[in-house]
């Protein structure tokens, strides 16, 4: 099905050779089997099936909610951003295993099919709610395979740059550029705990409740010490409060002001001896009321000294860690990793491909981009050896789920004989044996 009688392509360089297209036959994502595997043993798309709405109310509908939704993830994660790639992928063997069309010849969802469903069926208020949840319940199971006695959160907002006439997309003075402002959580397996689409310029920590209340809520009774790290866009006494009653420790940068480097000067001095370097680093442990708090904070000034500069450079966190004044602020930098799990995103996914006009259209984009990057990041983390662990998500799609296979059909199976380079049949054992492990009672 699919095919179509056509001459043979030749080169140049020797007449022997035939190409030949057969995308119903040959499959370049032969691994998104494991991506599959994955999903069944944690029971992760299966769980939309009683969460989504189905607005269809036609006798000939042919493809369920759970498939369609499988469809968006599972090419996402390939790198077909766009439902216009639907029209190739959907007589591509591979997919119509994974969606559910089993091992009949039926084609997977076709891209006015596809299109619908993300820009009709689940831009509807209670489906866009319902992938919100569903992200969170993916994250929970996630979790459930980890063994940890803390979590730690980091906040971070990014730029979406737009070039079209998207609803809300605004011009952002940080950025300086037209776009959206999303706001995301990730904890730090690399899992994005929530995200939320936003104007462009509506300031960094705008809607931070929004974000961060479902997952505190997740984590309120899970026994585990909790973190969380953000910059100083964040830094206020409304959140402050909230974690501090949530029962959060946590490390913000708080904006350089007059008074800060009135209480530090006099604790301050040149250094004597430079040692072997040109820089050196002080660190030095203040007690701080903003006009705004209802108390004091424990504030860790960090200076910088340049031997070439006659003044130094501070910078401030502000904190509730009881830790040494360094390991504050070295536990705050480890927040730079919420910015490298924001550029998989970017990079691997293109989840700022926000390119439909209604803003709610791009709600439901973003949505579908970051539960497909919990989906590889699952497979990174729960799922891959640890020879291989250190992929990223790139690296995963290149190696792993671009693996090429021709697939053999008899009575009673499907074949598929997969192409061995970067992930021969040893590894890729591995992998299944590995997920295999997740499936509840398996131990």
């Amino acid at each position: 099905m699919g095919e179509t009688k056509t001459t043979d392509l030749k080169v140049g360089f020797d007449r022997r050779i035939r190409l030949e297209f057969q995308g119903a036959k040959v499959t370049s994502d032969a691994g998104l089997l494991a991506v599959r595997e994955l999903d069944r043993a944690l029971g992760l798309t299966d769980l939309a099936g009683s969460m989504l709405v189905d607005t269809r109310r036609g006798h000939n509908v042919q493809h369920g909610q759970v498939g369609l939704l499988r469809q968006a993830l599972y090419s996402r994660l390939a790198g077909y951003e766009d439902t216009n790639d639907a029209a190739r992928l959907a007589i591509d063997p591979v997919m119509r295993v994974v969606v559910g069309r089993g091992a009949s010849e039926k084609p997977a969802a076709s891209t006015n099919t596809l299109s619908r469903f993300e820009t009709e069926t689940l831009t509807r208020c209670q489906n866009l709610a319902a992938l919100a949840r569903l992200n969170g319940m993916w994250v929970s199971r996630a979790m459930d395979h980890t063994r940890s006695w803390y979590i730690i959160l980091d906040l971070d907002s990014s730029e979406s740059p737009v070039h079209g006439e998207q609803e809300d997309a605004d011009y952002n003075g940080y950025f300086r550029s037209i776009c959206y402002h999303p706001l995301f959580c990730f904890n730090h397996w690399g899992d994005c705990e929530g995200a939320l689409l936003r104007p462009g310029h509506v300031p960094s920590a705008e809607n931070w409740r929004q974000v961060l209340e479902p997952v505190v809520a997740r984590y309120r009774d899970k026994g585990v010490h909790k973190y969380l790290r953000a910059d100083g866009a964040f830094a206020c006494p409304e959140v402050y409060q909230y974690l501090e009653q949530e029962g959060f420790q946590y490390a913000m940068r708080l904006p350089e002001n007059p008074v800060l480097q009135r209480q530090l000067e006099p604790l301050v001095t040149r250094p004597a001896d430079w040692g072997p370097g040109q820089t050196v680093v002080q660190y030095y442990d203040l007690h701080y009321q903003a006009a705004s708090w209802q108390r004091p904070r424990r504030v860790i000034a960090k200076v910088r000294w340049h031997r070439a500069q006659l003044l130094p450079q501070a910078s401030f966190v502000v904190t509730n860690l009881e830790t040494k004044a360094q390991q504050v602020v070295e536990f705050y930098n480890g927040r730079g990793t919420a910015e490298q799990w924001i550029k998989e995103g970017k990079y691997a996914l293109h989840w700022t491909r926000l390119s439909c006009h209604r803003f709610v259209a791009n709600q439901v984009r973003l949505a579908l981009f970051v539960l497909a990057y919990n989906l590889g990041n699952f497979l990174r983390r729960l799922a891959l050896p640890e020879s291989i662990r250190h992929w990223s998500l790139r690296s995963i799609q290149v190696k792993l789920i671009k693996i090429g296979a021709k697939v053999v059909r008899h009575a009673r199976q499907v074949i598929f004989q997969m192409a061995e380079v970067a992930v021969p049949r040893e590894l890729f054992a591995q992998i299944l044996q590995r997920i295999w492990a997740l499936v509840p009672g398996a131990g």
